[in-house]
């Protein structure tokens, strides 16, 4: 590997649900072993993401996911937690990238230089196995929260504000998993407390 130049892509899911982490993935592909089928993971079927993940812990030359809480969004927003978990999920990996390219328009601050690319994970390899990482391990995640806070449908919506959602939040309120800056769960929490009160 001397003389190599590790690129790493990273990528995030979660920044539109009003309940759970925002989840990032950094991953950087070995050259001499591509993997066939890498896509935007938000054009893939699960099954298709179940298939392809193994295959890129597999064969990468290092992943890693990194993590925004709930209550961390609602400290300093959405975009800054989602450049945190970005941060976090590249300084994990086990090798040291040369450069970074990030899906989208914005960056975190990196020791090593860093390219944003518009629809990345449609035009970049390692974006696009960041981006299915990242999916995979928060599907995973919401699907557990379902078990533990039953009623809300976390494993089927994953998070995001559906109709069902929003009206689960009504009628139960929010959990602690919910993001409370994020405007329909304040208008529940009100609800809620107006309930009390009242």
């Amino acid at each position: 590997m001397t003389g190599a130049v590790f690129i790493a892509g990273v990528d995030e899911v979660g920044r539109g649900p009003l309940a759970g982490p925002v989840v990032t993935a950094a991953v950087i592909l070995d050259p001499d072993n591509p993997i066939a089928g890498l896509a935007d993971s938000k054009k893939l079927t699960e099954k298709h993401r179940e298939k392809l993940e193994p295959l890129i812990k597999q064969h990468a030359l290092a992943w890693a996911v990194g993590r925004a809480e709930a209550d961390e969004i609602d400290q300093i927003n959405i975009l800054q937690a989602t450049l945190l978990a970005m941060k976090r999920a590249v300084e994990s990996l086990s090798l040291i990238p040369h450069h970074v390219l990030v899906d989208g328009i914005h960056a975190p601050q990196l020791a090593c230089p860093v390219t944003t690319v518009i629809k990345g994970d449609q035009s970049e390899p390692a974006i696009a196995a960041a981006s299915i990482l990242a999916k995979v391990a928060r599907d995973r995640e919401m699907v557990v929260m379902d078990a533990l806070y039953p009623g809300y449908g976390f494993a089927k919506h994953k998070g995001y504000p559906t109709k069902q959602h929003q009206q689960a939040l009504i009628e139960l309120g929010p959990t602690e998993i919910h993001r409370r800056s994020f405007r329909p769960v304040q208008q529940a929490l009100i609800s809620c407390i107006s309930s009390i009160t009242g």
